[in-house]
């Protein structure tokens, strides 16, 4: 399934061939709380299932979880996984899928959204931090549990991954090319600058100092004097 097809109509259990079952609009799917982060999945069962796997992964970690932690979350019983999901690492799985799938898509539209490096860079940072920050529960599932995975579904995540690493050092490429960035290592500086934004999922929790707004702004800022550029007026 391509990141494109992920726009429109895609199923909770998403397999190479874009068919599965139960249905996940991924426009707006990250939008508040887990609840109303999750809520567009049908059937309402296998949305409760992965909000009980993201509640209890984040807490526990993938390999402390059971498959009987999740049902309890979700209030099933543990066989009730397996009518959704083939296994706990499954789940996993398609968290982490939908996750990299719209952050490629934010990637992709943020910095299409602006012209010039300069604004391009910025935009990205800001809303990428502001998503981590937002939803710090589901992305630090997401970011922390990628050698949870089977090793077909690393290689597959990995690859989205490579996709938004290479949007990213484009704009720095840009940005060298046309005299506004000061960057001697661009490959080096697309990961500080990737890592920045995800590493709040690690660390923030609401209420905090500042709101996921202005920490996007803040980072942002952050980036622009990192690769030697003018700020925004």
């Amino acid at each position: 399934m391509t990141p494109e097809a992920a726009d429109a109509t895609a199923t909770g259990t998403v397999t190479d061939t874009g068919t599965a079952t139960g249905t996940v609009l991924l426009a707006g799917i990250f939008s508040g709380d887990l609840e109303e982060a999750w809520q567009e999945i049908q059937p309402d069962t296998a949305r409760r299932l992965l909000i009980a796997a993201v509640e209890a992964f984040a807490a526990r970690g993938f390999h402390a979880t059971t498959t009987r932690d999740i049902a309890r979350g979700a209030g099933m019983s543990p066989a009730g996984v397996y009518v959704h999901y083939r296994s706990k690492e499954e789940l996993l799985h398609q968290i982490t899928l939908i996750g990299h799938r719209h952050t490629l898509r934010l990637v992709r539209e943020v910095s299409a959204s602006v012209s010039g490096p300069t604004r391009q860079l910025h935009a990205v940072i800001r809303d990428l931090t502001t998503w981590h920050a937002r939803h710090h529960t589901t992305t630090r599932v997401i970011e922390y549990e990628l050698h949870s995975l089977s090793p077909e579904h690393h290689t597959a995540i990995l690859a989205l991954r490579r996709e938004i690493d290479g949007l990213v050092r484009q704009i720095l490429e840009d940005g060298v090319g046309q005299g506004v960035f000061e960057v001697p290592d661009v490959p080096t500086t697309t990961l500080a600058l990737l890592s920045l934004s995800v590493d709040v999922a690690r660390w923030y929790h609401t209420p905090a100092r500042h709101s996921e707004e202005r920490l996007g702004q803040l980072y942002a800022d952050l980036a622009l004097r990192m690769v030697g550029s003018e700020p925004l007026p």
